[in-house]
């Protein structure tokens, strides 16, 4: 049995997290719990399996938009994601509250797993859906409801070494999310700590996933199926035109222009992966654009921006170029 109990305060952390590819400067629950169905829920920022009770309390925050308005317009500045759900959305309309809470702190807002009561309508760019998916996962009738409400809607695939980092997966995944009506694929690298891998052999087990799993996960190098896997990612996506990133909405809060630099620099530095260093200053960029609160386009147009940018002529020209605006030397 599973019990639902209200909280009146809204349950938002902030802090540096990333969801595949893209910052993330708050998070909000609107439903606190690990229970019920799937057996196993895929988290895309903690990049590990969390197993779920069949029975248990579910916390389920406020259903009052301005509460949450208030909780998210507190921490730094940046997007903000909601999510996951914990049923019963119809009755307690907490997911709702929380996505439209978010919006009205000027925030752009990633929906993780948003259930069809949950999704925001009329949506002006400052949402984007993202639908974890495992083998054996049907296709949410989510993507439709967002879709209809104007929000970008697609998958996130956990790339997992011994089971779906197997070029089969990939390609079913992406031919899943183009059938569902998603607009892209974004790939999630599975978090190599030993509770993580842990947790893939676990959910494998139970979902029946995965052969000699235990040895892969536990003892061989990420890198190297992860690499293949991701090159037949993006080649699946390519052939159904699919994105392979996460769109990067904008808020109302933000400049539409900071918006779209960010997340560009975001995508190149998903791209160098390998190059962690590179990748963390790509992302240093965006983060330091999306906390400069002012236009960076007329700086940049006007050759300022290394005027105020604290990083270096070298990442200057890098954010220069994600504006689209010529390099100035």
């Amino acid at each position: 049995m599973i019990l639902y109990e209200q909280s009146e305060t809204p349950s938002v952390r902030p802090g540096e997290f990333d969801v595949a590819g893209r910052r993330v400067a708050v998070r909000g629950f609107p439903y606190t719990g690990e229970v019920g169905t799937p057996p196993f829920r895929f988290d895309p920022v903690a990049r590990r399996f969390f197993a779920r009770r069949q029975d248990g309390t579910i916390l389920a925050g406020p259903d009052a938009v301005d509460a949450w308005r208030r909780a998210f317009a507190r921490g730094p500045a940046g997007p903000a994601l909601i999510g996951p759900t914990g049923g019963e959305e119809d009755i307690w309309g907490a997911y709702h509250a929380a996505a439209q809470g978010a919006r009205e702190a000027g925030r752009a807002v990633y929906l993780l797993d948003p259930p069809p009561a949950g999704i925001p309508r009329d949506s002006a760019g400052e949402f984007a859906a993202l639908f974890v998916w495992i083998p054996g996962k049907e296709n949410p009738p989510s993507v439709s409801a967002a879709n209809s409400r104007g929000i970008a809607a697609g998958y996130v695939l956990p790339l997992l070494p011994g089971w779906t980092a197997a070029r089969d997966v990939a390609h079913e995944a992406v031919r899943r999310a183009a059938a569902a009506g998603g607009s892209f694929l974004a790939p999630v690298l599975p978090s190599e700590e030993g509770d993580a891998r842990r947790s893939i052999v676990e959910a494998a087990s139970a979902l029946g996933g995965g052969e000699d799993l235990f040895e892969r996960v536990h003892h061989e190098d990420f890198g190297e199926a992860i690499g293949t896997a991701l090159a037949a990612l993006s080649e699946a996506c390519s052939r159904q035109r699919l994105a392979a990133f996460l769109p990067r909405p904008a808020g109302r809060g933000e400049p539409p222009g900071n918006a779209a630099a960010a997340g560009r620099l975001e995508e190149k530095a998903q791209d160098s992966w390998k190059d962690e260093h590179g990748a963390a200053l790509l992302r240093a960029a965006a983060r330091w654009i999306e906390e400069f609160g002012r236009d960076l386009v007329p700086i940049v147009r006007e050759g300022n921006l290394r005027k105020v940018f604290p990083f270096g002529a070298d990442l200057a020209e890098e954010v220069e170029q994600a504006f689209g605006m010529p390099i100035v030397r």
